[in-house]
């Protein structure tokens, strides 16, 4: 029984006939003792009733009438067996009785009967033990009567609650099978119940990841059909120009350029898939994980150092706090690969890079400092984004450097901000949140 509807009527209505049975039983029970109390006393009452109207001997009227429906049955005897009264004619009860209650079987049946001794005389009062059961059967039905009715109407109840409260679910079902594949807008959660809001909540958030992962490569497609065109186009040129090479020194131009071209192209895919991949990891949700700046500094540097060296480059931590942010340890050592490469990229020959770690209060601040150029005002903050790079004569590239920088910056809640440097150049700084 896999539907949560199905499996709660049937407990619950199971559970509602079962405590009707037993409380049915139970009060049939108890009203059949009790009227069985009731005719005892009843008895009792009529023979000492009947004490007080007789006299002290046995000058009692003869037998009694033949009427056979009497309820009750009434005998008196004397000392001696000798029965001076009774109220039906061939009852056959014993001449003998013992005194107080006892139950008889005579003609065929059981009976109930009281003595009592009163001077010369013996009175027996007997009742018929099947009569007796159906009068107090009538009275236990007419107890458990409302019980055996108010049952289906307590399950009829208990069915329309039940629905009535499901609804939302079914209607939640309806919405997602009615639903077309991409569509991935979130579900209503309005009504549901707190058991399984937080599921619908859930997969709310499973369908925005799914979207932004569906956003992210449809970005990746489209830019990826505009950016290549133009590297893919420039290739094809440069090996035409290779094949009408008429001589040696025009061959060596034509492949130096086609080398350049394919480094270009090879750069320009590279971060196209570094920005991708952080995007459909920040679409995933990845778990973030403790990482130590400093040690990813380390790596980072170590990564950009012969490119540095090649152009006499002076780089090096300035500063290095102990500073822990939570993240992911891979795209933040990216995000400072990517900072390090542009600002040796852009710093002339025998200049100077710094990276500093400061740690405080309000959170961890990263930053790079380069003895380059610099970058006016109205360009840092166009540079962010994607493919966009500066009006002036800067190093090749293919823009996507600090676009991807943001990119992660974003995954991990830190802002991104580009100062002038005391350098001289640019300073790119990225400001984290303080740990919780």
């Amino acid at each position: 029984m896999k539907s949560l509807r199905a499996r709660l009527l049937w407990f619950l209505l199971a559970a509602i006939v079962l405590a009707a049975g037993t409380q049915a039983v139970v009060t049939y029970r108890a009203v059949l003792e009790a009227a069985d109390d009731i005719f005892d006393q009843h008895m009792q009452q009529m023979a000492l009733s009947l004490r007080a109207g007789l006299p002290p001997s046995s000058t009692v009227g003869g037998l009694g009438g033949g009427e056979e429906n009497f309820e009750f049955i009434v005998q008196i005897w004397t000392l001696d067996g000798i029965r001076i009264f009774d109220s039906a004619a061939q009852s056959a009860l014993p001449q003998r009785a013992v005194l107080g209650f006892s139950n008889v079987k005579a003609r065929g049946t059981t009976y109930r009967v009281f003595s009592l001794a009163t001077g010369a005389l013996v009175i027996q009062v007997a009742q018929d033990m099947a009569a007796r059961r159906r009068m107090a059967g009538t009275l236990a039905l007419r107890t458990v009567g409302p019980i055996v009715l108010a049952a289906p109407l307590l399950m009829l109840v208990v069915w329309w609650v039940v629905s009535r409260s499901l609804a939302p679910v079914a209607r939640v079902r309806r919405q997602v099978a009615t639903r077309q594949a991409d569509d991935l807008s979130p579900l209503n959660e309005a009504d549901l119940p707190e058991e399984v809001r937080p599921l619908v909540h859930e997969l709310n958030l499973l369908f925005v990841r799914v979207r932004q992962a569906f956003e992210a490569q449809k970005h990746f497609v489209a830019d990826a059909a505009h950016e290549l065109r133009s590297p893919l186009a420039a290739l094809k040129l440069q090996v035409q120009g290779l094949q009408r090479a008429a001589d040696d020194a025009t061959r060596e131009l034509a492949v130096a350029r086609l080398a350049a071209g394919i480094d270009r192209a090879t750069r320009l895919v590279e971060q196209m898939l570094a920005l991708a991949r952080h995007e459909a990891s920040a679409a995933a949700g990845a778990q973030p994980e403790a990482v130590s700046l400093p040690e990813v500094a380390r790596l980072a540097i170590s990564d950009t150092v012969a490119a540095a060296q090649s152009r006499d480059i002076d780089i090096g931590m300035a500063r290095a706090d102990p500073a822990t942010v939570r993240g992911q340890p891979e795209a933040l050592r990216t995000l400072l690969r990517n900072l390090i490469d542009n600002a040796v990229k852009y710093t002339p020959p025998g200049g100077r890079v710094d990276v500093g770690i400061a740690a405080g209060p309000g959170g961890v601040e990263l930053s790079v400092d380069d003895s380059g150029p610099g970058l006016p005002e109205s360009e840092r903050e166009r540079v962010l984004d994607r493919f966009y790079r500066a009006g002036q004569a800067q190093a090749p590239g293919s823009g996507l450097g600090l676009s991807i920088v943001k990119s992660i910056a974003d995954l991990h809640g830190a802002a991104v901000s580009l100062e002038p440097s005391s350098l001289g150049g640019l300073r790119v700084l990225v400001r984290f949140p303080a740990a919780a």
